[in-house]
Parts: structure tokens; sequence; C-alpha cells
């Protein structure tokens, strides 16, 4: 294949739109080299370089010369959208098979094999979808002109953002072409991660790599431990500062109340995370675009390749857990700016986030004998449902141990259909020296950003270099002056009391546990809706900033709730106002604290002036539902437990303090419907801090 210079400058300024557009350094080298080399090459190049202009215009070339398609492997959905709207204004036929467009997939299908596609963008889990492999890749194999893998940090096992289908690409590798031409691409590599993709890719590839400094960007980190305080400071420092951007947190509760507190002062801000729905993440996305948002408040679900050139501002709410991974979140500011900001609010619950997610990374040796035990012992294979109820481990982690296993090769177990059944194989060690190492890894990980947090203003930037391996001296100095770190008292104040108004809903259950039921009770299937409970609601999270704090020590170093929670539940209650009105209130029984709920309910009811009625009781002593891991455990935890003694007529509050899966409110409201009472609506003072599997 011949390179055509001028042609790729045309491509240039097409996909660039700006008739005086130039290549960057070393972009057209790589384009040449791909296209009349056919070389294997990792590129590593910083946030906003142009590492996609290098991709599209070598498949336009090819593709102008006869060449078969590209196939692109694409770690996020915002990221797959950002590149089909690159390529198609270069002229590009593109087209993506993900879990949002199934309906398409028949369509795409048959453009692929017609020739019709110039660029197919798919996720790695596809890799891992036989069908996709046997109808869509496996046809074209012999035809494809480029595999591209963005994002390739994500193959090793020392990246910051590790996919374990991304494992699935070294075996694609192998069954394609010797000299398919191949393109891996990240902004965030260091010299491990380096060596292991090289690995990857093979004999005879070629690494290019960049300075990774960012001139235009000024980083800072302020610590402000309490959530109220970083609130403060947001809504201070979010008003001053120019343009749009995007705030940062660690989990998706976070993204949630940090956005409703943005939009209660009165900013235009939107939450973006792993739970927004598909089709309203394009429309957030361009609302930012276009500047009519100041901001997104988003998880790490609105992370890699999403490109607004004048980002103006990343703002991290809390501490990731990777120095790498920061760069590359903080990387989103500044690409077409010559100022911008990244700033870094380290809080006291950081680490206590990122150690959860350490833990959770990888299952235990204990985790994955019970699995692989059970699957032994059964005479069928089994799916996660039928797991869920012989183990007490989370959905979460049975579904995460079975994908990490079967990815393992050869396999311990394998999937057919929604069931799992073993292999013939055994797990190696290896699989075990890998989880340590990764474990290991990421605690440094964490250490290391906790050091970057405490770091003096104008440090930033070389240390991050230097964590990328890449030279601190190329480090510049910041452009902009420091932001305030201060906050202002009242307003941490107001802050305070919004996160003491939150509440937050108990939706309720409509089925009985898949599969088993409650079999004391006779209970299987779909819950009739005269036996369902409404929609509750629960003052706080536990343990959180609002009241999390009190209810935390009124249950276990007070022995009761305080008034100031009763009148906190009251006020509530009032705004509530739930129709039909409850005419009398119970409370969840315990034998193992008898009075700490019921002497709650009872203060709570003569405030509302309602009469209290003890109708439930316990009759058999139960684990507590926090040592049950997953949503069917708790559930068959409390078969037969409950009775009732008797209940007077009409809508009832029903009270407890903590709800941890909402089995507990489901099973007492279905025993108060069915003996007589009116409609049951839940209150209680905290739902759990982590619902694995709800």
């Amino acid at each position: 294949m011949k390179y055509n210079a001028l042609r790729a400058l045309e491509l240039l300024k097409l996909g660039t739109s700006n008739r005086h557009a130039i290549f960057r350094e070393d972009q057209e080298a790589v384009i040449s080299a791909l296209i009349q080399l056919q070389r294997r090459i990792l590129l590593v190049k910083k946030t906003g370089w142009g590492k996609s202009f290098v991709y599209f215009i070598a498949t336009q070339l090819l593709r102008e010369q006869g060449a078969g398609p590209t196939i692109l492997i694409s770690p996020l959905l915002a990221l797959m959208r950002n590149q089909v709207e690159a390529a198609e204004r270069m002229g590009l036929r593109a087209s993506t098979i993900n879990s949002t467009n199934e309906t398409d997939w028949d369509a795409i299908k048959n453009k692929i094999l017609n020739n019709e596609v110039d660029i197919l963008l798919i996720s790695p889990e596809r890799l891992n979808n036989q069908t996709f492999l046997d109808t869509m890749l496996m046809p074209i194999a012999a035809t494809i002109s480029l595999l591209v893998v963005d994002e390739a940090h994500c193959i090793s096992d020392w990246g910051h953002d590790f996919r374990p289908d991304y494992r699935l690409i070294e075996r694609i590798i192998r069954n394609l072409p010797p000299n398919l031409r191949i393109l891996a691409t990240t902004a965030t590599a260091n010299e491990r991660v380096i060596k292991d993709i090289s690995a990857v890719l093979g004999d005879d590839n070629s690494i290019w790599r960049g300075n990774l400094n960012r001139p235009s960007l000024t980083l800072q980190t302020i610590p402000l431990p309490s959530q109220a305080e970083r609130l403060a400071w947001l809504a201070e420092q979010l008003a001053a500062l120019p343009g749009s951007g995007i705030i940062y947190t660690l989990t998706v509760r976070d993204a949630l109340q940090v956005n409703d507190w943005l939009q209660n002062k009165g900013f235009k801000t939107a939450a973006y995370t792993g739970q927004t729905a598909a089709e309203q993440r394009p429309q957030l996305e361009q609302a930012l675009l276009n500047n009519e948002l100041k901001a997104l408040v988003a998880t790490m679900a609105l992370g890699m390749g999403f490109d607004k050139p004048d980002l103006a501002f990343v703002i991290h709410y809390q501490t990731p857990g990777s120095v790498i991974a920061y760069y590359q979140q903080v990387g989103r500011a500044g690409r077409a700016l010559n100022f911008a900001y990244g700033i870094l609010l380290n809080g006291a619950e950081d680490t206590i986030i990122t150690d959860f997610f350490i833990k959770s990374a990888f299952p235990s040796k204990d985790e994955v004998t019970l699995i692989l035990g059970k699957l032994e012992q059964a005479s069928a294979s089994l799916s996660i449902s039928e797991l869920m109820a012989q183990l007490n481990l989370s959905k979460n982690r049975i579904e995460n141990t079975t994908k990490l296993l079967a990815l393992e090769f050869p396999a311990p177990l394998v999937k057919q259909g929604t069931k799992w059944q073993l292999t013939a194989a055994r797990l190696s060690e290896g699989f075990w020296h890998r989880t340590e190492r990764l474990t290991q890894l990421r605690q440094a990980e964490k250490e290391e950003m906790q050091h970057y947090a405490r770091l003096p203003f104008g440090a930033h930037m070389p240390f991050l270099l230097a964590a990328l391996d890449d030279a601190p001296a190329n480090a510049t100095p910041p452009s902009l002056a420091p932001l305030s770190t201060k906050v202002n008292p009242a307003i941490v104040q107001e802050a305070l009391a919004f996160l003491r108004r939150t509440t937050l809903p108990i939706e309720p259950r409509k089925l009985w546990p898949s599969g088993v039921g409650l079999p004391d009770y006779g209970l299987r299937g779909k819950i009739p809706p005269s036996r369902l409970a409404q929609t509750g609601l629960a003052l706080c999270v536990w343990s959180d900033a609002g009241w999390g704090g009190l209810v935390k020590n009124g249950r276990y170093q007070d022995q009761c709730f305080s008034d100031e929670l009763v009148s906190a539940c009251v006020d509530m209650f009032k705004k509530w106002q739930p129709k039909p009105m409850p005419t009398w209130v119970t409370a969840i029984p315990s034998l193992r604290n008898p009075n700490l709920v019921p002497d709650f309910a009872r203060k709570l009811a003569l405030l509302l002036d309602l009469p209290f009625h003890p109708a439930l009781i316990k009759t058999t002593h139960t684990q507590e539902q926090k040592s049950m891991t997953n949503s069917i455990q708790k559930a068959l935890n409390l078969d037969g437990s409950l009775q009732i003694s008797s209940i007077l007529p009409g809508p009832v509050l029903l009270i407890d303090d903590i709800v941890h899966s909402r089995w507990t409110m489901t099973l007492a409201a279905w025993l108060l419907r069915h003996h007589g009472s009116g409609e049951v609506w839940p209150l209680a003072l905290s739902l759990a801090q982590m619902e694995t599997d709800e």
C-alpha cells in the first residue's frame, strides 16, 4: 500500500474542520508506517494529542486503495459515540455493535458482510460473544486491514483500568493473519504497562512515545475532609470559574447528591453515572458540548475518550484510586484552551471507598472454592440465581468470580446459555499470582495517590509525569493562580442542612426470591398488588455525612435513637404526606434488640398523634441481615421468622432502623395486609451503605 501525503493532510483538515490544520509531531509518521510497513505500533501520547486522527486517516487511505475494514476495540459507549461522529466527519462509514443498539445488529451484520462498513467499533466484551465471533468477525477476518485497540492500557494486568475482557485480545490477535496492521493507543502507560502491551502485540512492534506534559493544566489539591465543606467549596468556586467542566465522584450516590446540591444552588448541572439510561447519555454529553450545562457530575462512566476540547475545568470531589487514572480523567480539561483547572478535593471517606473497590475487585480463594464446589456437586449446570440460593455470596461476587474464571485459559468453567458448568480444566496457580500482584499494585497506587493529594501547589504535574515514567523536567509551571482553599462557614452550615434534608425512597419488592420463594410461608412468584408495601422513605444512608452518623451512634453506642432523629423523621413524614394517611404505627420486631426500634416507633407515633400497636412478633432467632451477602440469602434468612399478633384497621406506618435488602419490609407488609390492614407505608432511619445486589 502507498502513503499519499496530500490526501492524508486533506483528510486531517476535513476531520478537524480546519483548513489550516497541520499534523502534530509523529502523527503523519505513524500513519505512514501503518500504511506502508504494516507495523504493529503502540502509540503513547498525551490526551488531546490526536490519536484518533491516526487511525481514522489510516483507515480512509487503506479503504481508498481497496483494503478491508478496520476493527476498533473501544471500552466505553460515550467514547464510541464520539468516535463514530468523528469518523463520519471524515467520510468513513462507521458502525458499532453494542448493548444499546441490539435492534440494528442484523442490518449492521449485512453491511459488514457486503463490505459496506469502513470501521466497526466494538467493546472488548463483544470478543467473548461466540455469536458475534462466528457470524460477524470470522467471515471478514482475512480481509481486516487494521485492528485498533483504543485505551490499550486496559490490556495490561498493571493498567489502571484493567478490563478482564481485554485479555481476549491476545487470543484474537493469535488467530488473525500475522501481517495484520495493529495499532494500540493510550495516554496512560508507564514502563510496566508498555511492556505488557508489547508482549500482547507480538514480535516486530514499535513504540512511539511522546512528552505527556499538559502545559494548559493548572493542578491543585485542596484537603476538605467533610462532605459539607466540599459542597460549600463547589457552590462558591463554580460560580467564579469560567466555562464548563466535569465534576468526578467515586460513587453513583455521591454523583446524585452533589448534582442535587448544585441544582439546589441554582447551577445548571446533570448527573452522569452507570445508572443513567442509555438514551439519556448522548443528550447529556451533547448538552455539555454545547455549553448548556455548567458541569456534568459524573462517575468514571464518563471517562476515557470523552472529547470536549474547550473543557475549562475538571474537579474531583474525591480522590481516585490511582495517579494514572487521575491523569486520564483530569486530562479531559484544556485540550484546546491555553488555561484550564484540574482540582482535587480529597475527603475523609476517600480511602474507605477505594479500599472497598480494591477488596471487591478479585475473588478470594474461599469464594472460588465455594462456587466450584457447588458446581461440582450439582447434577446439572447452575444459574447465578441458583448459586445465590445455595451460597452466602453476593450476586456481584458470584458474577465477577464466574466471569474471571471463564476468562482463564484453559477455563475451569464455561457458560451455557444462562447457566454455568465445570470443565475438565483446573484453575492454575497463575490466577492467584496475578490476583495477589494486582491487589498489591492497587494498594501501592492508592498510597501514591494519597501522596499526590498532599503535594504543594506547583508540584503536581512533575509528580504525574514521574508516575508515567516521563521526565518530570518536562513539566511546565502552572499558568493560573491557585483557587481559594477556604470555605464560607455559612454555606457549610447550609450544606449540612441540605445533607440532612435528603431522603431516599424505599421501593417495594414485587417478586419473591427467584426460583426458591419463601417455602415456610408457601410464597413464590409475583406478589399480588393487594399485598405489596407502598413506596416508603428512609431518612439517610448509614453513617453518611447527614444523619447517618447519629443513626450509627444510636444503634451501637447509645442503644437508643436520639430525639433529634425522632424530630427529623416527624419533619420528613409531614413533608411526605402519604395518601391514604396512616392511622396507626407499628415496628419491625427483634429478639436481639427488642426495645430499640419499638421505643423509637412509640416516640414517633406520639409526636404524630397516632396510636402505636406491636402487630408483628419475631418468633425465631435469625442471623443479622447485614451478615447475608445476597438478596436470596437475606430473604431465606427471614423465612418463617415473623408472625402477626393482632392488627388495627386502616393504613399503617411500618418503622425499622436500617433497610439492608427490603425483604424485611416486604414480608412484614405482606403479613400485615394478608391479615387485614390497610396500605403499609415503610419508614426507616437509614439505608445500608452498600446494597450489593439490589
